[in-house]
């Protein structure tokens, strides 16, 4: 009994500095991708930004602009809508209030969008949209493997 005690401590004795000397499978922090949104543009306002794909949300960031600030039907947000493989919408979001643009070119601050699926959105949604949340023109970039 005492020989099979001590080749079991053994074993664990050896598997153990065995583990601690691998190195660790993935020590480094993978980045997770971006896709650049090509400029959306209706009449001399747009938005451009990129996405970043997360494992269950996506973030957007960019600049939008708006050449008159004579109301908020002139003025511009980014939103952005996520959709699963088979085109079911996942959820929204857009832009804060504080970075619309009326009147002038402003970047707006990274927002989150839920994807709430394993393995994340499959596509996004992006859409230049009046002050009023009224979609003007939108884009459909997809996510890459």
């Amino acid at each position: 009994m005492q020989s099979h005690l001590a080749a079991a401590l053994g074993t664990v004795v050896l598997t153990a500095g065995a583990l601690l000397g691998a190195p660790a499978a993935d020590a480094q922090t993978s980045d997770y991708p971006t896709t650049p949104y090509t400029r959306i543009t209706v009449g001399n306002t747009w938005t451009q930004g990129t996405i970043t794909w997360y494992n269950r949300s996506v973030a957007v960031v960019g600049t939008h602009k708006s050449v008159s600030a004579a109301g908020p039907a002139y003025c511009r947000r980014t939103w952005a809508y996520t959709y699963d493989a088979n085109g079911a919408m996942l959820g929204s979001a857009g832009s804060y209030a504080s970075d619309t643009a009326c009147g002038t070119t402003k970047n707006f601050s990274s927002f989150v969008v839920p994807a709430d699926v394993p393995g994340g959105a499959a596509s996004v949604r992006v859409c230049l949209d009046d002050g009023n949340l009224e979609d003007l023109l939108c884009s459909t970039p997809y996510r890459r493997p």
